[in-house]
């Protein structure tokens, strides 16, 4: 799956936005303004992905190569894919669903609240 496949697939799923809220290289998708996957547009060969914690490191253990704990996120909800040609496009498919309901099933974001200092 290559970065357009990516970004097609993403951007059908009901409700997904996107945007580049860590800087022009860092493509964010989200629902409910939340983060689902994010893929660095500079190093196109892989995404991150929110993941159950249980399933997180099921998908690493099956495929210790080609899924990964989460690069510069929560290693505990987050694996990062590897886009080498190596997994099924359906397993990765899979992954990036899971990653939607998941987030989508958390509900909208709650909007942040100032801290006061005192």
């Amino acid at each position: 799956m290559n970065p357009e496949e990516l970004r097609a697939f993403c951007i059908a799923l009901e409700g997904t936005t996107e945007d580049f809220p860590f800087g022009p290289e860092n493509l964010v998708f989200r629902i409910n303004d939340k983060i689902y996957l994010i893929i660095d547009l500079d190093q196109p060969e892989q995404c991150n992905v929110k993941c159950d914690p249980e399933k997180a490191i099921q998908f690493r253990d099956e495929y210790p190569e080609d899924v990964l704990p989460g690069y510069h996120m929560n290693k505990k909800h987050w694996n990062t894919i590897r886009l080498n040609g190596k997994l099924p496009k359906t397993l990765i498919e899979k992954m990036i669903m899971e990653s939607y309901q998941l987030v989508s099933a958390s509900g909208p974001a709650r909007p942040r609240q100032k801290k006061s200092i005192k």
